[in-house]
């Protein structure tokens, strides 16, 4: 393979793989693992209810606001090198656990680690798409990172209940230093160099930022301040969230170089894989925080049956990632992307209307969801990537991620502010009785309809934007063609079509000039 040819083979790229892989670890292990130690923080560290939550609450606002504005960051100074500074951060925020004496000071380790991760986990998701050239090897290479984080994600519980049987809970943070240092490795000796080329030199929108920031912060917070104090401070950032969208939007429209261009945003392509995400996500995270609750709050399973309650999720998680590449190859990046979406949706709809049936039923929501997660996460941000003029893929990546996270907070905060409505007094009580049981299980499929008629009108939207996008072609952009050690080559070609035929067209393309 030249200096100039993209890889022709996932094997070709493993240690650039491994090292964008051991990214996305990072972000699905850190805080499944986290939330098992929770108790144990508090009681070593003498922390209240409010600020165990800030333990968790302050990686996700500062990875949720930060990421719009380091995806703009990165397209413009480097992918390479923005990712390369943020896993540096995070090994070093890691290893300072060891020094944390109070809750306040872990809160801020947990920032530091939320700021890294922005700098990180969108690059991750831009540098594997922009490896590979064909459909096929992107989607296979994002289902390669993306297994790693879902890995993370599944045995993460696990594996934290095991280390703190034995070690203290900063061993759990600590974790994340050799993470960080194979993430450099491979990042560092497998993706090439950033090139002048392929950047662009734009002044960055410094206002923008600090809209868009206050805008996913506040969207972030404002739920979660509503459910657990309510009066008028949620009131106050409701409201202050309010002017910070209608402020960045009206930046965005007139800034002579706007962080996030709106037109851009609006193209078919880039708003329908935007819609798929944030339906899955909203759908997924409904259903996780329902899941749980059922059995615990109204069936009164104990933890650890519940835990074993989800092991079809899992199971699914795991083994169905030979599946995507195969499955996507055959039915088109289009219609796998909106299929997967409405099989989440599903999901929660078969929760919604049969969970309280019994098991089974809950079993089959979880497949069903697990199967559809398996897939949009891969082909979701394929198309958005695909929409996106190659200088904008970094702002594409950060805009996937957190159309996941904003989708997620409102999902859960939705379920929060319905039993909070319907269950009187607390939802989790030592003995549950009947009535109690019946009042969690109703609020339950309240809130799983409600989710699922936004979820669902989100997938529409989806499949109304790509058909449009399918009957006006988008413009066509100057893309790069990078590779896993060497330098990009600009090369001018239009946008991935939306049709059921686009990824099989171009893998033949791919494996013709491979060939010559």
């Amino acid at each position: 393979m030249s200096a100039h040819t993209p890889p022709a083979r996932l094997r070709d790229a493993w240690i650039a793989l491994s090292g964008l892989s051991a990214v996305f670890l990072f972000e699905m292990l850190d805080n499944s693992v986290l939330t098992v130690a929770l108790p144990t923080i508090g009681r070593d560290l003498a922390a209240s209810t409010a600020s165990l939550q800030w333990v968790s609450s302050a990686y996700s606002v500062a990875f949720g606001g930060l990421m719009l504005l380091f995806g703009a960051v990165a397209d413009r100074f480097g992918r390479r090198r923005t990712m390369l500074v943020g896993l540096t951060l995070l090994a070093v925020a890691s290893a300072a656990t060891v020094l944390v004496t109070s809750v306040e000071q872990l809160v801020v380790v947990r920032a530091l680690m939320g700021l890294a991760a922005a700098m990180t986990t969108p690059g991750s998701m831009a540098l594997t798409f922009r490896l590979f050239s064909g459909d096929e090897l992107r989607v296979r290479g994002l289902t390669v990172v993306s297994t790693a984080g879902l890995v993370g994600l599944a045995v993460g519980p696990t594996i934290g209940g095991f280390v703190l049987a034995v070690a203290p809970w900063q061993v759990l943070l600590v974790a994340n230093v050799p993470i960080a240092l194979v993430a450099l490795v491979g990042i560092r000796s497998g993706v090439g160099a950033d090139q002048p080329e392929d950047l662009h030199r734009h002044p960055l929108d410094l206002v923008g930022a600090v809209l868009g920031t206050a805008t996913v912060v506040g969207v972030l917070v404002t739920p979660t301040l509503a459910v657990s104090t309510g009066g008028w401070l949620a009131w106050a950032i409701a409201v202050a969230t309010v002017v910070a969208v209608v402020g960045f939007v009206v930046r965005e429209r007139s800034a002579r170089h706007p962080l996030l261009d709106l037109a851009l945003v609006a193209r078919p392509l880039v708003a329908s894989g935007l819609a798929y995400k944030a339906a899955a996500g909203l759908a997924t995270a409904g259903l996780s925080y329902a899941v749980t609750l059922q059995l615990q709050a109204a069936w009164g399973w104990p933890p650890a049956l519940a835990a074993i309650g989800t092991l079809p999720q899992v199971v699914v998680l795991l083994v169905s990632g030979r599946f995507v590449g195969p499955f996507v190859r055959r039915v088109g990046l289009e219609r796998a992307a909106w299929t997967s979406a409405a099989a989440v949706v599903l999901g929660l709809a078969v929760f919604t209307v049969l969970g309280r049936t019994g098991y089974p039923a809950v079993a089959v929501a979880l497949v069903l969801v697990a199967a559809g997660m398996r897939v949009v996460g891969a082909v979701a941000g394929a198309r958005v990537l695909s929409g996106l003029p190659g200088d904008r893929t970094s702002i594409g990546a950060a805009l996937v991620d957190t159309a996941s996270e904003l989708a997620t907070a409102v999902g859960i905060a939705a379920t929060g502010t319905v039993l909070a409505a319907f269950v009187p007094g607390s939802v989790t009580v030592a003995q549950p009785t009947a009535a109690h049981a019946a009042a969690v299980v109703g609020a339950l499929q309240v809130a799983g309809a409600v989710i699922t008629a936004v979820a669902a009108l989100l997938v529409a939207v989806g499949v109304l934007r790509a058909r449009r996008g399918a009957s006006t072609p988008e413009p066509t952009a100057t893309r790069p063609t990078p590779t896993a050690t060497g330098s990009p080559t600009p090369t001018s070609t239009p946008t991935i079509p939306t049709s059921s035929t686009a990824p099989s067209s171009s893998i033949d393309h791919h494996q013709e000039s491979s060939r010559a």
